[in-house]
């Protein structure tokens, strides 16, 4: 018997080394790529690359200018959703994968002007639904993040 465990346990170690090696992450369910929760650039990035898709390449630019935007953003990967805040603010927005569209939330949406268009439960959290053949409208965007950027953020 302690055959078998020893080849378990070397079978497990090599499978955990090459998650550290940058296997590919898996998918969740509705496509959400499962990232280990950590803060700075490199989960973010690791999170948009594992994105299915056109997803990926959507992801990249939605990075692109939230960066271009608020120089110094702060970025983190919790809940399998790349977040981005200011340091000492909180959290300020969120990008989320499903199946059909890429959720980008703004955590005091409702504040922002104009509104962004998807409701939420959440009483201050307002949605943008990005689909496969959506023409992001990167001026509302951009506007959208800088707004966002200047409200106190989430602390999640």
């Amino acid at each position: 018997m302690v055959g078998k465990t020893s080849k378990r346990s070397a079978k497990s170690a090599k499978k955990r080394a090459a998650t550290r090696a940058g296997a590919k992450p898996r998918l969740l369910a509705g496509g959400n790529p499962q990232i280990a929760k950590g803060v700075g650039d490199a989960p973010v990035q690791a999170y948009i690359a594992a994105m299915p898709g056109w997803k990926s390449e959507v992801g990249r630019r939605l990075d692109e200018l939230i960066v271009r935007t608020i120089p110094g953003v702060h970025k983190a990967v919790k809940w399998n959703s790349p977040l981005y805040g200011v340091a000492g603010e909180g959290w300020f927005l969120g990008i989320h994968v499903f199946t059909r569209y890429i959720k980008v939330a703004f955590f005091r949406g409702a504040l922002l002007r104009p509104v962004p268009p998807g409701e939420s439960k959440q009483q201050h959290t307002r949605y943008l639904n990005i689909h496969e053949n959506d023409q992001l409208d990167e001026a509302q965007f951009t506007a959208w993040v800088k707004q966002a950027s200047q409200l106190p953020g989430e602390r999640i």
